[in-house]
């Protein structure tokens, strides 16, 4: 039986409709040796909204959105983007990769990272036109960092090459976001600034999906969330899914994963 396929009361399979949903993981399991790192988890990422997804460390946060994106491939189960398969989808799809990731050392200026983020629109022979650079550099003043756009990528702080990067993913004109733990290592003023960039994409009806590791604020910025340790643990709007009962379920009633933070 297909991983999208539900079972009637006759007994009979019948298909899932997705095509609604800008994401969705059915029996995703994915494993780097012999212990899965996910295993058999279903995923339903909510059009319009912002979704965190949350958990302990070593509970395939990371891992299922690499999964989502395709980079990494499960041994089970299948992703869906607007009902069809991934890959039909990408030109739809934005990708923030964790700051730990990228090779600060690449000779690069920051208006040219934030050019990738046309590589659809360039096509194989890059001819940069006018309104291409117009692009880059709205995109930039959007993120704050416009006055930055000839400096050298591996110059420039943590915060600031991680609003680069997202002003890259902006550049996209993307319907769903995802981000693997944007404010990580990012000083106030930047996560303020990122937090407020994601929110006016939720308001013109993107959808965004982050890797999140404060439990402090996931009441602040996200309308949903994920909760995971290795399976799907809850999932839902903030209000019902993310409880007490759920965190500790989770967390393993581990406080010093995160739960401290929420408390205070």
């Amino acid at each position: 039986m297909s991983p999208l396929d539900l079972v009637t009361d006759h007994g009979q399979p019948v298909r899932e409709d997705l095509g609604h949903l800008p994401l969705a993981l059915r029996g995703v399991t994915v494993s780097y040796g012999a212990e899965p790192v996910v295993f058999s988890v279903d995923m339903s990422v909510a059009p319009g909204a912002m979704t965190a997804i949350i958990g302990p460390n070593g509970a395939g946060k990371s891992t299922l959105l690499k999964a989502a994106l395709g980079v990494v491939k499960p041994l089970a189960g299948r992703v869906t983007a607007w009902g069809a398969p991934l890959a039909s989808q990408r030109a739809r799809i934005a990708y923030v990769p964790q700051r730990a990731s990228v090779d600060w050392d690449f000779p690069t200026q920051v208006r040219d990272v934030v050019l990738m983020g046309l590589y659809r629109e360039l096509g194989l022979l890059r001819r940069v036109r006018a309104r291409h650079m117009d692009k880059v550099m709205a995109c930039l003043d959007r993120v704050g960092m416009a006055e930055f756009a000839d400096r050298q990528i591996g110059q420039l702080s943590g915060g600031q090459q991680q609003r680069v990067f997202l002003a890259r993913a902006l550049a996209q004109e993307a319907d769903l976001y995802l981000l693997d733990e944007p404010f990580a290592g990012v000083d106030a003023a930047t996560e303020a600034a990122i937090i407020a960039v994601l929110k006016s994409l939720r308001d013109e009806g993107k959808t965004v999906v982050a890797v999140h590791h404060d439990l402090s604020t996931v009441e602040a910025y996200f309308d949903r969330v994920f909760l995971i340790n290795r399976r799907r643990m809850a999932e839902g709007p903030v209000a019902e899914a993310f409880t007490d009962e759920t965190l500790r379920a989770t967390y393993g009633g581990r406080l010093g994963d995160g739960l401290v933070a929420r408390a205070g």
